[in-house]
């Protein structure tokens, strides 16, 4: 599947890229933490288990056994807090 996988804040400036095109074969949005994972270095530091970020799949905010579906666009980012 294709899937527009985007990037902020911290995990931006840490991966070099704000965003990307990517063609998929896995089903949720951890087997697509799990792939990111696998390239390794700040990959696997900023997205280990315990990292605190989010992902939200068509803008909406998703638990990590989410689906993804075809031309998904994918957001990866770190929590924010207001105040």
């Amino acid at each position: 599947m294709k899937l527009r996988v985007l990037y902020s804040a911290r995990l931006r400036e840490r991966f070099g890229v704000a965003e990307e095109a990517m063609d998929f074969s896995g089903a949720t949005a951890a087997d697509l933490v799990v792939h990111l994972q696998s390239r390794g270095d700040v990959w696997a530091e900023e997205l280990a288990a315990g990292r605190a970020f989010r992902v939200a799949v068509n803008q909406n905010l998703v638990a990590l056994d989410a689906r993804l579906p075809e031309h998904a666009e994918v957001a990866i980012f770190p929590p924010v807090t207001g105040g």
